[in-house]
Formats: C-alpha cells, structure tokens, sequence
C-alpha cells in the first residue's frame, strides 16, 4: 500500500468489501475488531455494513454479517487476515519499512478454511457490536 498504511484505513479497499457485500447476498461476512478502531474510517465502515446488510437478518437460512470485538490491550498492534474458500492473505510486516504492514503472505485452501474457523471462534468470544447505537457507541483510539 502507498505510504504503508493499514488496509483498516484504506478507503478504497474498505468501499470494495462493502460493494460485494451488497452484490453477493450470500456471502457470509465476519469482521472483528481486537481492541476499539483505530481510525474514524474504520468504524465508518462498520456502520455502513450495517445498513447494507442487517446483522440479525437470516432470510437465507442463516446470519451473513458478523461484527464483534475482543477487547485488547490498545497498544498491541492491528491484527487481520482475509480468508476465503479458496485462499487466505496474511499481512506480514513491511520488506522495505520498520513501521509498515504492507506485505501479505497466501495461502492456499486448506490453511484458509482453519482461518475462518478462526475467524468464527474468535467472533463466538467476541462482544457482538451489531445495532447502529453499539457501532456509534465504538470509540477510536486516532481521528
């Protein structure tokens, strides 16, 4: 990414998640913060995946938009993967800065499917953040 910034403030990336959200009804969607946002455009974006697509909604036989956080010590840095059925991407910290993550690391099926696993035990511990108010309600450690 230029500049090394966090995919987490990434507008561009942020828009892209949600517009397949919106064309892919079936996709199942987790995001779980560990620790508060970071950034206002983080916690933007939750909101508006909200009012894309409601969180307790199961017309299609089953939830499709999970947000949750675990709470963290807020000096631990940010922590994310994104895996589908057919891979995973893991950033990794920078090859060419000391304060980056802006490289990644795919994987193939197998070691995604674990991740999403992942992804769904550590939503089943998390403190659910679904309604509009519990999203506003979100504090950001920056602007």
């Amino acid at each position: 990414m230029p500049g090394g910034e966090s995919r987490s403030r990434d507008a561009a990336y942020l828009e892209t998640i949600e517009a397949v959200l919106v064309q892919r009804p079936e996709l199942v969607l987790y995001r779980v913060l560990f620790g508060p946002p970071r950034h206002q455009v983080l916690k933007d974006h939750r909101l508006r995946l909200a009012n894309i697509r409601d969180p307790y909604d199961r017309s299609l036989g089953l939830k499709t938009l999970h947000i949750g956080i675990v709470e963290d010590d807020p000096g631990t840095p940010e922590r994310l993967f994104c895996a589908s059925e057919s891979s995973a991407v893991v950033p990794i910290p920078s090859l060419t800065s000391s304060q980056a993550f802006d490289s990644g690391v795919l994987f193939e099926p197998a070691v995604a499917e674990r991740l999403i696993d992942h992804a769904r035990q550590v939503y089943a511990g998390a403190r659910r953040v679904e309604s509009d108010q519990a999203l506003r309600d979100l504090p950001t450690v920056r602007s």
